[in-house]
This record gives structure tokens, C-alpha cells and sequence, in this order.
């Protein structure tokens, strides 16, 4: 098992790897897809970065009520991810920005709960000796 320094200098080195990595990668080229939903009163746009850059509602879809302008702009969106092009010849890369925030997270996470649970280990140690 691993000590509390070695398991944060395992995650570090994994951290600097991901930036390390994230800095060579060359983002694919898409191209801008529109999606449209409740008969083309809603309009949703993604940008060439695969973001969502506009979304156009005709103010009659918001007297349907939020059930349905949820539902159609959930349509529109899906729509839009649908008509993205994958890039040519290429497998899906893995966004290493998100790896490497997700892994500090969980870093800080950890490392924050292991010293809470030795702490409160050695409190109880200290209660127990004290008992005895």
C-alpha cells in the first residue's frame, strides 16, 4: 500500500504528464452544425470548436410552457451534436484539459480526506492510551 507521499507523488507526476500532454495535442477541425427543433422555431448553433455558439428561440415556443421548451431545445442541441462531422481518419481524443482538472480534483480530494481520516485515527489512539 501506498504512504500518503507517495501516493501524492504519484498524482503530481500523472498531473504533469496530462499537461505535458495536453500541450502537443492540435484540436480537430469541425465544421459548424445547426440543429433545429419545433418546426424550426428553435435554432441551435455549434461552433467550429464544437461549443455551443447560438441559440435562437421565436418567442411563441415560451407560451408552451418550460416542459416543452426543454424538450425542443433538448431535440435542437442533439440535433446539432448529430450533424458534427467527425474529423477524418481520427479516433475521439480525450479532452487531457478535463483529465488533468478532474485528477487534481480528486487529488486535492484525497489527500484532504486521507489527513482528515488520520487525524481522527490518531484522536481515537490518543483516547484509547489515555483509558488504559
Amino acid at each position: 500500500m501506498l504512504d500518503d507521499g507517495a501516493l501524492e507523488q504519484q498524482l503530481t507526476q500523472a498531473r504533469a504528464a496530462l499537461r505535458d500532454a495536453s500541450r502537443n495535442v492540435v484540436p480537430r477541425e469541425r465544421a459548424e452544425s445547426v440543429g433545429e427543433a419545433a418546426d424550426g422555431r428553435i435554432r441551435v448553433t455549434l461552433g467550429t470548436d464544437g461549443r455551443l455558439s447560438a441559440v435562437e428561440i421565436d418567442p411563441r415556443v415560451l407560451r408552451e410552457g418550460s416542459e416543452h421548451l426543454a424538450e425542443e431545445l433538448r431535440r435542437a442541441v442533439n440535433a446539432a451534436l448529430d450533424g458534427q462531422e467527425p474529423a477524418v481518419d481520427a479516433e475521439p481524443m480525450p479532452d487531457l484539459a478535463a483529465m488533468a482538472a478532474t485528477l487534481e480534483r480528486i487529488q486535492d480530494q484525497g489527500l484532504r480526506q486521507m489527513r482528515e481520516m488520520s487525524l481522527a485515527i490518531s484522536e481515537n489512539m490518543r483516547k484509547l492510551q489515555q483509558r488504559s
